[in-house]
């Protein structure tokens, strides 16, 4: 029998959680005759895959060996995001003088912070919820681990189940990085960072990456002293190097101590401490903590399904192989999610399960090179970018067009004192024509999605131009831009002409 997956604390909140998405005492159904899509994996991805499906008229069956909602409900978007928004309220009370509200010193309730988050969560998660999936959408719910065991068939619970196609959705984990000692002296993960109830004094974080700087501000939010080792030169080293660099002034201001171009050697356990030894500029130090949370390299679940026996082809370090339209070596199998995945998002999973929907059921020709795909990093300010960067562009020979509007020339910026961030769009030069677009700013995600519709629906720059936006609102930058855009156009030739014709209008 299958363990009952552990979540801690075991309260009232995580055990309504549980028992949503892997309900104890769950008796799995009797097979169907046969399947038109079978789903392995109940993250993102899979649920996607079988409620879409199963609306449609399919007949689904939907395993899952953990906990349904995957990483995202249970130990990502979902409570990160509920943390960095109890770091982002006691950052505001902390800068109220700033706008004349004084408060006195700041109480930080760390407990209660991580139990409202739990509290939200577990209203969430009856939308992923086994008995939403049996008895609402119709999808046969299987809970246990599925493994193939033919080309068109996968035992779960030793029942067999039977299906003209499958797809592989069982997502990927934060991967063990192999640092001697660290087994041994314990460490946390995105899938137990959430249990705590007590903020750590000191917090050790390896890897300056999005996970690691959104927690590692939200815990020094919380109070927590905190330092990130990084290898690279500096945090969010894969993003635009002006909106990584407004990021790292943040977090600087928010006391997280960076141990930059560094190389974690070893680990060892010296009572309650927890030491690090450092190599940085050929020199080791000894960096000491409470905790140390490990925020560097993810593994694709390819483990245990017996991929062999239905002929798919996969990489232990990058996951299943897929074509173009999600196929695997097996023409039944498909795959969706970060189990195949580069962009290891909530929002592309959903996406590349809807493109496995068409292409498995329908014989679509959906192809994921035809998606745009923004993405945001959920410090503060918030960093969210779509398309290509300029390096991008260059490194394929395409000529561009670099237009930025720093939010400082913003009016809703300046009242809101946020003017740090900036919007920036690059463009194929001689056209208005968005390539990549990155925005930095308090509510960035938010913002990104004008650009995205503009790039997905092949709408340039000039389009947004001619769209009204309310004043005073930071999206306004987005306009901007459209603006510097036109003032482009107005080349001393073209305005020798205007003026021209407007003297002639006048005689």
């Amino acid at each position: 029998m299958e363990q009952k997956p552990l979540m801690l604390p075991q309260d009232e909140y995580n055990k309504a959680l549980v028992n949503n998405v892997h309900p104890a005492g769950w008796k799995n159904p009797e097979p169907a005759a046969c399947y038109n899509l079978v789903v392995i994996g109940g993250g993102t991805a899979g649920l996607v895959c079988a409620a879409g499906a199963a609306g449609l008229g399919a007949k689904v069956a939907l395993i899952e060996r953990h906990l349904m909602g995957g990483d995202c409900l249970n130990a990502g978007c979902v409570p990160s995001k509920g943390l960095v928004r109890a770091g982002r309220a006691a950052h505001d009370v902390k800068i109220g003088a700033a706008f004349g509200i004084h408060c006195g010193p700041v109480s930080i309730d760390f407990g209660a912070a991580m139990e409202r988050m739990r509290s939200v969560r577990a209203g969430i998660s009856s939308h992923d919820s086994a008995a939403r999936f049996s008895n609402e959408l119709g999808v046969d719910v299987f809970l246990g681990s599925g493994k193939f065991v033919g080309l068109d068939r996968i035992e779960v619970g030793g029942k067999v189940l039977v299906y003209k196609k499958a797809a592989i959705c069982t997502g990927a984990r934060a991967a063990a990085l192999p640092i001697p000692g660290m087994a041994e002296a314990g460490y946390l993960t995105n899938e137990n960072v959430f249990w705590l109830t007590k903020a750590p004094a000191r917090l050790l974080v390896i890897g300056g990456g999005p996970m690691g700087c959104e927690l590692s501000q939200a815990f020094a939010r919380l109070g927590s002293e905190v330092t990130i080792i990084e290898t690279a030169h500096g945090l969010l080293s894969r993003e635009d190097a002006d909106a990584a660099a407004i990021v790292q002034q943040s977090m600087l201001r928010d006391k997280v101590q960076l141990v930059l171009n560094a190389k974690v050697l070893k680990v060892e356990k010296r009572g309650a401490e927890k030491i690090l030894f450092v190599e940085q500029q050929g020199a080791t130090r000894e960096l000491a903590g409470d905790e140390i949370l490990v925020s560097a390299g993810r593994k694709p679940n390819v483990e245990g399904m017996n991929l062999e026996a239905a002929g798919v082809a996969y990489d232990p370090h990058k996951g299943v192989s897929v074509n173009d339209m999600l196929r695997t070596s097996n023409p039944r199998v498909y795959a969706a999610g970060d189990i195949c995945s580069p962009y290891q998002f909530t929002h592309t999973a959903d996406a590349l399960a809807r493109i496995v929907i068409a292409n498995a059921l329908f014989k679509g020709r959906q192809r994921t090179s035809a998606l745009v795909v923004p993405w945001c990093t959920y410090t503060d300010p918030e960093v969210a970018h779509v398309g290509m960067y300029e390096k991008d562009a260059a490194d394929r020979g395409i000529p561009v067009l670099t237009l930025t509007v720093p939010f400082a020339e913003l009016d809703r910026a300046l009242l809101d004192n946020e003017p740090e961030g900036f919007a920036r769009v690059h463009l194929r030069k001689g056209t208005d024509r968005i390539l990549g677009a990155t925005i930095v700013a308090r509510h960035a995600g938010e913002m990104i999605n004008e650009l995205s519709l503009a790039m997905t629906a092949g709408l340039g720059l000039s389009a947004i131009g001619r769209t009204i936006h309310p004043y005073p609102t930071q999206a306004e930058a987005i306009r901007k831009l459209a603006d510097q855009y036109n003032r482009t156009r107005l080349t001393p030739f073209v305005k020798k002409l205007f003026t021209a014709w407007l003297t002639w209008q006048r005689s």
